[in-house]
């Protein structure tokens, strides 16, 4: 299967809750990012590979390293570097600038993008969603990062609150969520929630016809 046709599939039949029940199955108990992390527009589903982007405060013409007279540092080259159907997802920063506008998603757009996802906030919020881009964020601030913060790298691992990132994941991400399923499992655990969500199907019309909540996890061992 392709991506493309994976995420069509996880889009049409899934959502967050599924693959994250199968995840704590398969032993993988902390995948979910920080539950204020929401989409900009309501019913947004976004799911995608990840691209990921170390964030951190450096303050202007503070610093002797190579980036401290480089405004936003790297950020330019990681959104430039951004493949189709990928997400940028950052991380590392305090929660004093925004990390994401108007105009970096008219750029990801422009390279077929899926989304981004940031540990932090995002500005620009009106001209995003004429847009139309699936947007991933803990709010809106519109204080810049230009002299506040800077990406000092990308396509690294990251962590947003213990939840570790590696470039390449797959993100899947609706209104209760956003969930990294680590590579080495995401065929077992997509295969699993598919079965699951036909069983809570099954589930569903049994507890309709009269069934107990008791009997039909004892009948099909989900509820």
């Amino acid at each position: 299967m392709t991506d493309k046709e994976l995420f069509s599939i996880m889009k049409e039949k899934l959502f967050t809750a599924v693959i994250g029940d199968v995840l704590d199955v398969l032993g993988y108990r902390k995948q979910f990012l920080p539950q204020p992390i929401k989409p900009l527009v309501s019913g947004t589903k976004l799911t995608g590979r990840a691209m990921t982007v170390l964030e951190a405060d450096y303050l202007e013409g503070h610093g002797h390293g190579p980036l401290t007279a480089k405004p936003f540092g790297l950020m330019f080259e990681a959104l430039d570097d951004l493949k189709e159907d990928e997400i940028y997802i950052a991380s590392g920063a305090s929660f004093e600038y925004a990390l994401w506008g108007g105009l970096m998603s008219t750029r990801a757009l422009q390279l077929k993008a899926a989304g981004a996802i940031l540990d932090g906030f995002i500005r620009d919020t009106d001209e995003i969603r004429r847009l139309g881009f699936p947007t991933f964020s803990r709010g809106a601030y519109a204080q810049d990062q230009g002299v506040r913060g800077k990406v000092l790298d990308y396509r690294v691992p990251i962590s947003v609150e213990g939840v570790d990132v590696q470039s390449g994941d797959l993100i899947f991400a609706d209104d209760e969520g956003v969930l990294i399923i680590p590579q080495e499992v995401e065929s077992q655990a997509i295969e699993d929630a598919l079965i699951k969500v036909a069983t809570e199907n099954d589930v569903s019309k049994a507890i309709k016809n009269g069934m107990s909540t008791q009997d039909a996890f004892a009948t099909f061992g989900v509820m």
